[in-house]
């Protein structure tokens, strides 16, 4: 670890070093307080990595221009003798969200997505330059070599076919959409219950650009799971209202394909991670009637 610290300005007054292991980032993550008693948290990665994670920390630094609480970058670079790359950020004080939000009350957790909606609202309304002209082709050929990947696999749902149907028959509403910066993962489980009670964000590594209806497929997985509240909440937090129906046709679209490729994205981790993808994969078909529905039982407007 000390290795690994080298050519990081500032480690020789660090206090405190202890690894995050939450999460699914290949990162190294470690909390790290100095002796000023600032609050930190350390991300490393290979050198491999590096020119994804310079974009990363330039994306974050857009964020960061933003007014809530989130983490913000300190400093990026290369360290263990140039092995590494690492980013230092701040850290969000409070505790996960998904650990706390069931102790509140219903309304509450609804307020609560109503921030949250409207803080990805924001990160969505920075201007976003980046020239995208094949986007919707590759992402349209991605979804339906991931579906194949899926039939191809030894892991199924029963009833799946239904939703193979619908994104292969609706894969053409994927057509010059909205293009944003996308946080990647945004979610409760990367957002936090700040002390002040309200929300704060964190994880930014799996930026991207692209559709931002596709920013909301993890709500299905891990924010209606959890508190169909706080999702309902996120939802009309983010279109100040009842969503339009060309998003509910296009998120309709990324659940049905993401249920069941996620089933094979989870078969290295193991029976209970295969598991825990087949029984999401099942929620969804149930919410959905199996697709011949676009918006899901769940949501009461």
């Amino acid at each position: 670890m000390h290795e690994e610290l080298s050519g990081i300005h500032g480690a020789e007054s660090w206090t405190i070093i202890e690894p995050v292991l939450k999460g699914w980032s290949k990162d190294k993550k470690y909390y790290v307080e100095d002796e000023a008693g600032r609050k930190l948290l350390l991300r490393i990665s290979g050198i491999e990595a590096f020119q994804r994670k310079q974009a990363e920390y330039q994306v974050v630094k857009l964020f960061n221009e933003l007014d809530f609480p989130m983490s913000r970058v300190i400093d990026f670079g290369t360290c263990g003798q140039g092995r590494y790359t690492y980013m230092l950020l701040t850290w969000v004080e409070g505790r996960p969200l998904e650990d706390g939000l069931l102790t509140l009350t219903a309304k509450e957790q609804y307020e609560l997505g109503v921030e949250a909606g409207k803080i990805l609202k924001l990160m969505h309304s920075i201007p976003n330059s980046n020239d995208l002209p094949q986007w919707e082709v590759q992402m349209q050929a991605k979804i339906l070599a991931r579906i194949k990947e899926y039939e191809d696999c030894p892991y199924h749902l029963e009833g799946d076919e239904q939703a193979i149907a619908y994104v292969k028959e609706n894969i053409g509403l994927i057509d010059n959409v909205k293009k944003v910066y996308q946080h990647g993962d945004f979610h409760m489980g990367n957002l936090i219950y700040t002390p002040e009670g309200g929300i704060g964000v964190i994880d930014f590594n799996r930026w991207d650009n692209g559709d931002y209806v596709e920013e909301f497929y993890k709500l299905q997985f891990f924010d209606r799971d959890r508190s169909v509240p706080f999702a309902v909440g996120k939802l009309e937090g983010y279109f100040e209202g009842t969503p339009p129906e060309e998003f509910w046709n296009r998120q309709a679209l990324y659940v049905a394909y993401s249920s069941l490729f996620s089933i094979k994205w989870s078969i290295p981790f193991g029976a209970t991670d295969i598991e825990c993808m087949m029984t999401r994969g099942r929620m969804a078909l149930e919410d959905y009637d199996y697709f011949s529905r676009v918006i899901p039982r769940w949501y009461q407007a």
